[in-house]
């Protein structure tokens, strides 16, 4: 499975050595459906280094054989953007730019509804985000009251303006790296595989506060 989605080959493509193709593709899907990736890989996020908690998104494009299949509903994580179809990963990674949690939605969704679904299952004490996050009631105030800090650059359109801390905003680069690492996967960028359903966050805490997307002052 890891082979196929490093390569990005189809299914059928896969190595004699890697056994029957049909096989592994039904059993990938299985685990898929009742949840078992999520549980393989929670494990590997409980050794984090929680001296801060960096989130972002990435957009790729949805290939033809993840956008043609006959849609039975809308739980597919594809939307469409100035790029055409598309999936937008939300990222929560850890003061070494390892993952903690993704969420998939379509690719025109805003980066505040990634922050709604990782945010509160966020241990660190402290979010290093960039300007797309600079949200009072959905980020800022909502981490405040968990009694967690922000340090996100305020836009300019910001009134009244917001100070925050430079240096401390400079490891923000570690989840974009984290991206580039995760597009080496050629099955990745673009999409090739379409999920049963949308993955919900490997935490089923509650989300914060919800609001418009546009509720910066």
């Amino acid at each position: 499975m890891l082979y196929r989605y490093r390569a990005g080959i189809p299914w059928r493509d896969l190595p004699e050595r890697c056994g029957d193709w049909k096989n592994t593709h039904r059993r990938f899907s299985r685990w898929a459906k009742k949840g078992v990736w999520p549980r393989r890989f929670e494990p590997l996020a409980t050794d984090a280094d929680n001296e801060y908690a960096i989130i972002d998104s990435t957009i790729v494009r949805a290939h033809q054989h993840r956008a043609g299949a006959p849609k039975k509903d809308d739980d597919y994580a594809i939307g469409r953007s100035k790029g055409g179809l598309s999936t937008k990963i939300h990222a929560l990674v850890d003061a070494l730019g390892n993952p903690l949690s993704f969420f998939l939605t379509p690719g025109q969704t805003h980066d505040l509804a990634g922050a709604d679904a990782l945010l509160p299952q966020m241990a660190a004490d402290l979010l290093i985000a960039d300007k797309a996050f600079d949200a009072d009631e959905r980020g800022i105030r909502a981490l405040a009251s968990a009694g967690k800090a922000a340090v996100i650059p305020p836009p300019k359109h910001r009134r009244p303006g917001r100070n925050f801390d430079r240096d401390l905003y400079k490891p923000r680069h570690l989840v974009e790296n984290f991206f580039c690492k995760l597009k080496q996967c050629r099955a990745i960028p673009p999409a090739t595989t379409k999920p049963p359903e949308i993955p919900s966050p490997l935490s089923t805490s509650p989300p914060l506060p919800s609001g418009s997307i546009d509720d910066t002052p």
